[in-house]
């Protein structure tokens, strides 16, 4: 059994920083993709970016690339997302997630483990 729980989240400012934990309780946690995903209200959850298990390999959403970076520490069994340039439309809540698999697809629907999600608030 795997689970998962977020932490870090918050109210910020623009252009503020955060950073997002992910603890990772099951396992073999090196053997599991990882993503992040949000969702703001009423709006469709999307991708933020995940990484694959053994080799580390990242994938980023357009929305985020260059200002977001995701890391996994496998000692610590922990995934990390920061988060850097906040802007108002990264207001949402953040979910971490899982799939035992090496290399990670972005569907959510392939994800067999959620974390309860940390709101992120960036205010303007």
């Amino acid at each position: 059994q795997v689970q998962l729980v977020e932490s870090g989240g918050g109210l910020v400012q623009v252009g503020d920083s955060l950073r997002l934990s992910c603890a990772f309780a099951g396992p073999t946690f090196s053997a599991y993709s990882l993503g992040w995903f949000r969702q703001a209200s009423g709006k469709d959850g999307e991708l933020v970016a995940v990484i694959s298990g053994f080799s580390g390999n990242t994938y980023y959403a357009d929305s985020v690339k260059g200002r977001f970076t995701i890391s996994r520490d496998n000692a610590k069994n922990t995934v990390y997302l920061q988060m850097n340039s906040l802007k108002p439309e990264d207001t949402s809540v953040y979910y971490c997630a899982a799939q035992l698999r090496p290399v990670p697809t972005t569907a959510p629907g392939a994800y067999g483990y959620w974390g309860q999600g940390t709101q992120v608030t960036v205010s303007s």
